[in-house]
């Protein structure tokens, strides 16, 4: 069955970065857009990038360009989440997702989910 594992979070301090990583097993990880979302404690669960089957276009939230940069490697059959400049306001428990097609999307573009990974931000 498809399988998601994010790892990589922790606990750093504001200004600091994390780079998550998604490795993936029961599909065929080129063939599909991938993305990450997060949720924050009481948030709904949100968009945070995405990128194409070749990884040769990427999408971000307006709150993280410039200092996320979503990547991938088709021949290790997984995605990454390089964070840098990290802000309080980036706490959330991150989660990776197999995609129905790529750009700024919804949770309902997603076909499966990791089990996510706690990210926290202190000032």
């Amino acid at each position: 069955q498809v399988q998601l594992n994010e790892s990589g979070g922790g606990l750093v301090q504001a200004g600091g970065s994390l780079r998550l990583s998604c490795a993936t097993s029961g599909l065929t990880f080129s063939n599909y857009a991938m993305g990450w979302f997060r949720q924050a404690p009481g948030k709904k669960r949100e968009f945070v990038a995405s990128i194409t089957r070749s990884g040769g276009d990427t999408c971000y939230i307006e709150s993280v360009k410039g200092r996320f940069t979503i990547s991938r490697d088709n021949a290790k059959n997984t995605l990454y989440l390089q964070m840098n400049s990290l802000k309080p306001e980036d706490t959330a428990v991150y989660y990776c997702a197999v995609l129905r097609s790529s750009g700024i999307v919804s949770t309902v573009s997603a076909t499966y989910w990791g089990q996510g990974t706690q990210v926290t931000i202190s000032s």
